[in-house]
């Protein structure tokens, strides 16, 4: 039974020793990187042949791997390292690894050019200097190929173990049945899908509804199709750690209606909810998890191995009966998890870890996006960068002497940046290149620093060094995609003096980034029950235009929520004041006619704040409790614990917040909501510049800036009423705008909508609302 192992994990398997040792040793980022090796390569000769693919067998174990360049003419392998700063600082379990990775490949190209001896070089090349140093050794086969039989005979008993866990894997897997009696209504049709996107390797985006079991219904169809597609890995990638636990859950299912199926799952945690000493450095001199890392690292693999499911818990206890750090150790253990449950970042991210293994272990992997409606705005983030002036000024007065001329030229550079500047917000058509220059230089002068003083460096300092980094990555790839914009800082300051200036790369589109992303995975389903239009999610996302998108069929029936439509109220914010005592006696008058449990979802906490006050004054009889700003887990499990099954009252929530998505509360713990606002984004500055690119891009600037990211928060709040197929609520849709057919049509297709008419009115005749006799400019 072969085993098929790259270079780079047969090296880390079998060469890794010592210490983890995090230190400051910034290295370059994966642009950079790519831009070093091309350097290096334009740098030799015509017949220099790069990126040189290469496989080996060895018994049963199968190796492939890339070298990234040979001279012919000189009869040399090089591997190229790129880095910054000092050399010296690269740990020597690091330089270790280089070699054997060198060696490797050098063995296998002796193998494949039929080569008795060969020079193999490590190049090492300073990004900032654009210097190399080269090591040098000459080899003999003789003496490579037993190298190479060492490190594979080190691995092929654990390759072989992994061989057989493959096969008994996918044999359980194609026998794998349903883990329920029957499916939902609707998850037949979604799972359906899922198998056939992962036949065809191609993009699907599904539209479902709550209720119809998407994380099995995504999840199950996957494994099955596993063994057939010879999957390596399935990553389930979810924007919140409720979406990680419904993920979770559902596997445990299926492991439990599938005792001997041997399925390896793991649960990826963010570093400072993982880490057992966040008051240490990550190097063995400070934490002692990190001491002595890779050597206790084999027998934490092989015990963790054993568990079902690699969830924190498990990860937590195994690292803390071996004494090793249990985020680093999670990290490893993907190389052998067959499905990793982590956060969107882990793929879509600058340096996201999953897609970097994919790509250096060129992994088959399959990915699911949970509430994928939030990957638009995530990605924004993610390729977003931001520097503020006020906090490099905090730095000047406490910097240490040799980085003070290197920040004071920084800090001019930014000053001629914004000092044309008349007005508080302004988008610039580039990046000054002198501004980057000067950053460059500030950061290297950092960098240079740090490498001596690796101790008691100020926080401030590191935070703005890593906020300067990130920023100069950005700006490598600035482009239409993204804005750069200026705001001056007038906090402390006055128009003609500002304290500074925000220096922003905004990302609006981040299709660009994320499309290769996508096509490297075999397959990738996207789904959501808010997804509508799928043009929208296509362009801003980068998704192949051949992607499938489905709307799948809702186990709800019409007569279960009734969607009113409240035409004659306005929540435009010219109307706001008029609106409160109107909404105020609507949600009386419905919670007097049917009581119950209720959310109301404002635009803003000081819209809700004006409503809850005034309802509180008028119907002091109403239980009534607010979401507040900042709320700790504490307050927001207790404002959800008012929604009993015996309960009564009204909950007062901003719309987009965390009570207007990802909450369960079934049967008569929720009988209705009342949403007073389209969710639309508030006009200002940069929302208009948004709309602007986007008109300029798609042709559709107030749709995908204003009214498709609003229309989808209502639809995910609403989703809240019906839970599963015996509830029973009602949705009031206040303001005249939703009852327009551009709004309409977003809306699910299954509701039961009434446009409520704009005279009646069953309320007390003195607060008879008529004021909307008059057209709105569709961006009001």
């Amino acid at each position: 039974m072969s085993y098929t192992v790259s270079v780079r994990t047969l090296c880390e398997f079998t060469s890794k020793c010592g210490d983890l040792d995090l230190r400051f040793t910034p290295s370059p980022s994966a642009l950079e990187g790519i831009a070093g090796h091309a350097v290096v390569r334009s740098r030799r000769p015509t017949s220099y042949q790069a990126e040189v693919n290469l496989k080996g067998e060895f018994k049963e174990l199968r190796v492939r791997g890339r070298a990234d360049g040979y001279d012919p003419d000189r009869n040399q392998l090089e591997e190229i390292k790129t880095y910054r700063g000092d050399l010296d600082a690269i740990p020597d379990n690091h330089r270790q690894l280089h070699w054997a990775q060198a060696k490797v490949y050098g063995a296998l190209l002796c193998e494949q050019l039929a080569l008795s001896e060969i020079h193999i070089a490590l190049v090492y090349y300073d990004i900032v200097q654009q210097t190399e140093i080269k090591l040098t050794h000459l080899y003999t086969v003789a003496v490579l190929k037993q190298f190479f039989e060492e490190r594979c005979n080190l691995f092929l008993a654990w390759g072989e173990q992994e061989a057989q866990h493959r096969a008994a894997r996918d044999r359980e897997l194609r026998s794998l049945l349903f883990p329920y009696a029957e499916f939902r209504v609707g998850q037949r049709e979604l799972a359906e899908a899922v198998y056939k996107s992962a036949t065809i390797g191609c993009c699907l985006m599904a539209q479902a509804p709550t209720g119809i079991g998407k994380t099995m219904g995504t999840l199950f169809p996957l494994l099955k199709a596993s063994p057939v597609q010879e999957l390596d890995k399935i990553f389930y990638l979810t924007a919140k750690t409720s979406g990680r636990q419904l993920a979770l859950d559902a596997v445990d299912l299926i492991k439990q209606s599938a005792p001997g199926l041997p399925l390896r799952v793991l649960e990826l945690v963010a570093k400072e909810k993982a880490c057992e000493y966040p008051d240490k450095s990550c190097h063995g001199e400070s934490c002692p998890l990190a001491k002595g890392f890779y050597d206790r690292l084999p027998g934490a693999r092989s015990a963790i191995l054993i568990a079902p499911i690699f969830d924190r818990t498990a990860v937590q206890k195994i690292a803390f009966r071996h004494q090793i750090c249990p985020y680093y150790l999670s990290q490893e253990l993907v190389r052998w998890a067959d499905v990793v449950i982590g956060d969107y970042n882990y793929y879509f991210d600058l340096n996201a870890m999953l897609h970097g293994l994919t790509v250096n272990n060129q992994w088959r992997t399959s990915i699911l996006v949970d509430e994928a409606h939030n990957m638009i705005e995530r990605a924004r983030k993610m390729y977003t960068a931001e520097l503020d002036q006020v906090n490099l000024k905090y730095l000047l007065p406490a910097a240490p002497t040799e980085l003070k001329g290197p920040l004071n030229r920084l800090t001019r550079s930014w000053n001629s940046v914004h000092k044309n500047q008349d007005v508080p917000y302004q988008v610039h058509a580039m990046i000054p290149p002198k501004f980057v220059s000067a950053l460059q230089q500030a950061t290297a002068a950092i960098t240079d620093y740090m490498a001596v003083n690796q101790t008691n460096v100020d926080s401030r300092l590191l935070k703005f060094y890593f906020d300067g980094l990130h920023f100069l990555r950005i700006a490598e790839v600035f482009g239409n995609h993204s804005l750069f914009d200026i705001t001056k800082s007038l906090e402390g300051g006055t128009p003609s003096n500002p304290r500074g200036a925000i220096l922003c790369i905004r990302n609006v589109v981040p299709a660009p980034f994320l499309k290769q992303r996508f096509s490297v995975s075999h397959s990738t389903t996207m789904f959501s029950a808010t997804l509508s239009p799928g043009q929208f999610y296509i362009d801003m996302l980068g998704l192949p235009q051949n992607t499938v998108w489905m709307d799948v069929q809702s186990p709800f029936l019409a007569s279960q929520l009734s969607v009113q439509v409240v035409r004659r109220i306005s929540t435009r914010y010219r109307d706001r004041e008029r609106s409160l005592l109107p909404i105020v006696d609507l949600m009386a008058q419905q919670f007097k006619k049917q009581p119950g449990n209720y959310l109301a979802f404002f635009s803003s906490f000081d819209y809700l704040q004006n409503v809850s006050t005034l309802f509180t004054a008028h119907y002091p009889d109403i239980p009534m409790w607010v979401q507040t700003r900042h709320m700790e887990e504490r307050e927001k499990n207790e404002f959800l614990a008012r929604f009993t099954v015996a309960g009564c009252g009204v909950g007062f929530a901003v719309l987009g917040g965390a009570f207007a998505e990802g909450i369960d509360l079934p049967g008569d713990r929720l009988i209705g909501a009342f949403i007073a606002t389209l969710g639309l984004p508030q006009i200002n500055l940069v929302n208009e510049q948004i709309r602007e690119r986007m008109t300029t891009s798609f042709g559709t600037g107030y749709e995908y800036a204003y009214l498709y990211p609003g229309i989808q928060k209502v639809v995910q709040a609403a989703g809240r009423v019906i839970r599963n197929t015996t509830d029973l609520g009602v949705v009031f849709l206040i303001d005249d705008r939703f009852s327009r057919k551009n709004v309409l049509q977003l809306l699910p297709n299954w509701w039961n909508i009434k446009l409520q008419s704009l005279n009646v009115w069953d309320g007390p005749p003195e607060r008879k609302c008529t004021y909307l006799s008059k057209e709105y400019d569709i961006l009001d």
